[in-house]
């Protein structure tokens, strides 16, 4: 059972610019930005420019520009706060955790001993998300040092 993909949901009106977005990538294919409601300093996310529900129903091309977007911003959420290590999740469907139907990676920097927040639907502090969004994108600027 195929269900169609929603044009009205969050993300692709982040893409059309109709809701807000602390942004840290875009390519042609790609967007990644700050994940408002974060389980950890540095939580964001990677999405598909092209509509997509989730990984089911991706086209592979997407799949892979995208893959390549979550490998970059999660070395760069790494670099910019040195972290140990990162989370990467990905969920499809009601039933295996997704709650926007707009295909989408997180990425979430790890350290040692501390676990994730909850996800409680409490949003962020606007300037804490600005100012983690910014280190992401300076170290995504200094990838090659």
């Amino acid at each position: 059972m195929t269900i169609a993909y929603d044009m009205e949901n969050p993300f692709a009106k982040i893409l059309r610019g109709e809701l807000p977005a602390h942004k840290i990538y875009e390519d042609d294919e790609t967007l990644a930005f700050m994940d408002i409601m974060p389980r950890g300093d540095g939580h964001c996310l990677a999405i598909p420019k092209r509509p997509a529900r989730n990984i089911l129903d991706v086209e592979s091309s997407s799949l892979a520009a995208l893959t390549r977007t979550v490998q970059k911003i999660a070395r760069a959420s790494m670099k910019a706060f040195n972290a140990d290590g990162v989370t990467v999740q990905q969920f499809n469907e009601p039933a295996g955790g997704q709650v926007v139907f707009h295909l989408h990676f997180h990425i979430i920097p790890r350290f040692e001993g501390i676990a994730l927040r909850p996800h409680t639907g409490e949003m962020a502090d606007e300037a804490v998300l600005a100012e983690n969004a910014r280190k992401i994108r300076l170290a995504l600027e200094n990838e090659d040092e």
